[in-house]
């Protein structure tokens, strides 16, 4: 079957914020087909930068930016709805932001205490610029700009301590019909997944569906403290979109 016009849907969200569990919500419906983090490769090309299997996802990926944008507004005959789990950090200079202005863009904010005690547990070198805010708040605002719509804003914890009524209005915000298989999902390994995902991807391939709601805020060592307290601001400015769900 040819799905000539296809819903596009661009999940922005920084590094270890429920973001591939939230592919697993969408993936586990049966019009949606997902693309996981599809500008990893081109990031990885211009920066220059040595992450996990590295190698692997040069070979594996499409490393040309232009190329990945092209393929992102381009979905035809894939399925109702292409869900794109993108990552705000990896939009150096050099990857195109036009093509936001032809997808549904959507925000998955998480509070910064949080992102950073996991985050520093996968990654030796951490950095503001490395969990995103700064770029995620940007881009917020030149969806916002190019699309002449407040984009969706979702908050992590909400979705922890409620999915079914915070993935209702992500649905509704996002103009698709809710489907309650989100709620779920077969745990293991996805075909979509990235290359990188034999190092990020194990807690959420044990998992089926969403955790426990978030406890008390992590504490952290001075280091990450201070990269949370720059981080703050602009997570705070997105949560002011996030509505009540």
């Amino acid at each position: 079957m040819n799905f000539a016009t296809p819903v596009c849907i661009a999940m922005w969200s920084g590094p270890r914020n429920l973001s591939t569990a939230m592919m697993r919500s969408f993936g586990s419906r049966r019009d949606v087909v997902c693309m996981d983090e599809p500008f990893y490769g081109a990031f990885l090309a211009l920066t220059g930068l040595n992450h996990p299997l590295r190698e692997e996802i040069l070979a594996r990926h499409e490393t040309d930016p232009a190329a990945v944008a092209h393929d992102l507004v381009a979905g035809a005959g894939k399925a109702p709805i292409i869900y794109q789990k993108q990552m705000t950090h990896h939009m150096v200079d050099g990857v195109p932001r036009d093509w936001m202005g032809q997808v549904r863009n959507a925000f998955l904010i998480r509070h910064p205490a949080r992102v950073l005690a996991s985050y520093a547990r996968k990654m030796e070198a951490v950095s503001l610029e490395a969990i995103g805010f700064r770029q995620q708040a940007e881009l917020f605002d030149q969806a916002w700009a190019l699309t002449g719509e407040v984009p969706v804003v979702i908050d992590s914890d909400r979705v922890l301590a409620d999915p079914r009524r915070a993935l209702t209005a992500l649905c509704e915000g996002l103009g698709i019909d809710f489907d309650p298989a989100m709620l779920a999902w077969a745990p293991g390994p996805r075909p979509t997944d990235g290359a990188w995902a034999p190092h990020w991807y194990d807690v959420v391939n044990a998992s089926t569906g969403f955790g426990a709601p978030s406890g008390a805020l992590p504490a952290l060592p001075d280091a990450l403290q201070s990269i949370a307290d720059a981080a703050l601001p602009p997570y705070e400015r997105m949560l002011a979109h996030a509505g009540a769900a």
